[in-house]
C-alpha cells in the first residue's frame, strides 16, 4: 500500500474510515464524482492510491477524477450492455417453435395461469425444427430452446403412468364384501 501519499498529506486511518463511509452514502453517479474529488483533495490526484486506501475501483477513480475536474458527469447507458435473445436476433425461430409447441399444448384446467403445458421436450422441439428445415449450425443449444420455451410459457409436464393395482386374492375380496 502506498502510504507515502496518506502520511505526507497527514490522514489518519479513522479519517480514511469516515471518508469511505460518507462516499458509500452518495448516491450513483454524484459518488463517483465525490470520489474524483476525495482522490484529488487528499490523494494528489492518484487513483491507484485510491483503491489501495479506499478499496475503490481503480477505473471508476479516475472517471471521478475526470468528472471532477472538468464538472462534465459521465453517464452510462446500462441497457445497451445486454445480450440479445434468441428470438430476438431470430424471429423465424420462434414462430416455427410456437408453431411446432401450439398442438402439443394445453392450458390448466382451473385456467388460474397462463402457462401452456406440454408433454414436449427441448429435444424433441430441436429434431423437429431439424425435420421443417433448419441447418443444425443455425439453431441454438438444448438449454437456449428449454429457456426460450420457459420465457414463453411453456412449461413440460410429466404425464403420470396409471398404476396398476394389486390382485386381490379371492379371500381378501370375500372378507371385504361381508364387511369382516
Amino acid at each position: 500500500m502506498k502510504t507515502s501519499t496518506v502520511i505526507r498529506n497527514g490522514i489518519s486511518p479513522q479519517m480514511i474510515g469516515l471518508i469511505g463511509r460518507l462516499v458509500v452514502m452518495i448516491p450513483w453517479p454524484e459518488r463517483r464524482s465525490a470520489m474524483g474529488d476525495v482522490a484529488i483533495s487528499i490523494l494528489d490526484g492518484k487513483s491507484r492510491v485510491a483503491e489501495d486506501v479506499f478499496g475503490w475501483s481503480r477505473s471508476t477513480a479516475k472517471l471521478g477524477i475526470n468528472e471532477f475536474r472538468t464538472e462534465i458527469l459521465c453517464i452510462n447507458d446500462l441497457s445497451t450492455r445486454r445480450k440479445p435473445k434468441t428470438e430476438e436476433k431470430d424471429p423465424r425461430l420462434l414462430a416455427d417453435i410456437v408453431e411446432i409447441m401450439e398442438p402439443h399444448s394445453q392450458s390448466e384446467s382451473r385456467l388460474r395461469t397462463t402457462l401452456l403445458y406440454t408433454n414436449m421436450t427441448a429435444k424433441a422441439v430441436y429434431k423437429a425444427l431439424l425435420q421443417k428445415g433448419w441447418p443444425e449450425k443455425a439453431l441454438p443449444t438444448l438449454q437456449t430452446i428449454s429457456n426460450m420455451l420457459n420465457r414463453h410459457g411453456y412449461r413440460v409436464r410429466t404425464v403420470e403412468n396409471t398404476k396398476v393395482q394389486k390382485k386381490i386374492s379371492r379371500r381378501t375380496l370375500s372378507s371385504k364384501m361381508s364387511g369382516k
